[in-house]
């Protein structure tokens, strides 16, 4: 009897062990190769699944996404658990992240760049694209179920890239030298703020409160801050010692807003910034392994910082603590990157590809 009896305690031991693992949170992050804006650090075609609590591990490439040409975006949506991909090719797709499978895949008359989806994933709204220099620049609105083409909306030149709030009350892009917000539901154009960024049209990123936005300088490393009630922008901050006479692209904020970091890819670093001042002072930097496209990013729990190279950091010590390897130990890097967190295989939690301020 006594015999039984442990026995059968063991069992339930093991078997608590068992579900307390299912129910457990997993989190990875999906990079999207190839990148359609470098060939540094490539990999194939694909999605490619690393394990961000067992040290950025490669875990798996999903293939049969049609990448071909490049991804400009990925953008995700808890509500449909999927991930919105759009290339090059004026292509868009989406992945639905809990069964594995392609639910939509389709060619535009426009775009497609850095995309961004409402929360509920009704509509999908692609930039078409930076290389689009005509009057007819602006949006392609997509039906999120079905992936048809709904309308376009003509914004100006050069629309680059899209966010969604978190909230899901805005919709911000940006052309050339200008930013928009749109009420995301109706489409209506709520601001336009000329001036911003100094030259051409490139990333940004925004605080929670929607009161800031820190979009990236275009002919020097840095950064304008643009206050969105006032619809200008109110400080021009540069990295460096002495003036950097190249472009910026890549800026985020840590999720507690403290910190902003901005990408220098051609001198391979990351500049940080105290973001609790205004303007944000400079902080300090790391460097990079190799060049590349330019980002910046960071986890939902602001403690890893990852860009378009295959280095991770820590963002608290700001050491190198990982470098992504694909399933042949090759070095991946790009700039297209969604955290992605999963209990019982379903989608619980996903990030921005754009670093944007949370609390």
């Amino acid at each position: 009897m006594t015999s039984l009896r442990i026995c059968l305690g063991l069992f339930w031991v093991l078997a608590s062990l068992a579900w307390a693992e299912d129910d457990a949170v997993h989190r990875y992050l999906y990079l999207a190769t190839p990148d359609g804006a470098q060939t540094e650090s490539g990999s194939g075609q694909g999605l490619l699944v690393f394990d961000i609590d067992a040290g950025f591990k490669f875990v798996r490439r999903i293939p049969g996404l049609n990448l071909a040409g490049g991804a400009r975006g990925l953008t995700g949506c808890r509500a449909t658990h999927s991930l919105y991909y759009s290339t090059t090719s004026r292509r868009m797709g989406r992945f639905d992240l809990e069964t594995d499978h392609v639910v939509w895949e389709q060619q535009y008359t426009g775009g497609c760049d850095r995309s961004s989806v409402m929360l509920d994933g009704s509509k999908v709204f692609a930039p078409t694209g930076w290389w689009e220099g005509s009057d007819n620049g602006g949006m392609v609105v997509i039906d999120g179920a079905t992936g048809a083409e709904l309308r376009r909306i003509k914004v100006g030149t050069g629309a680059h890239n899209s966010i969604v709030s978190l909230d899901g009350k805005r919709l911000y892009l940006g052309t050339t030298t200008t930013l928009t917000v749109f009420d995301a539901a109706t489409e209506r154009v709520i601001r336009t703020i000329p001036n911003v960024g100094e030259f051409g049209v490139f990333p940004y990123t925004i605080d929670h409160r929607q009161r800031y936005a820190f979009v990236c300088l275009g002919k020097h490393v840095g950064f304008d801050v643009v206050d969105l009630e006032q619809g200008r922008a109110i400080h021009r901050v540069l990295a460096g010692e002495n003036p950097i006479e190249h472009r910026t692209h890549g800026a985020a904020l840590t999720p507690d807003e403290r910190e902003l970091w901005i990408s220098d890819q051609d001198g391979k670093q990351l500049f940080i910034f105290d973001a609790t001042q205004m303007p944000p002072k400079p902080k300090g930097r790391v460097e990079l392994s190799v060049t590349g496209h330019g980002w910046v990013n960071f986890s939902l729990d602001g403690k890893y910082a990852w860009c378009h190279t295959p280095d991770v950091f820590d963002a608290i010590t700001k050491k190198q603590i990982a470098i992504l390897r694909d399933e042949n130990g090759k070095r991946v890097g790009s700039s297209k990157l969604i955290e992605v967190h999963l209990q019982r295989g379903k989608v619980v939690r996903m990030s921005s590809e754009f670093g944007l301020g949370r609390e």
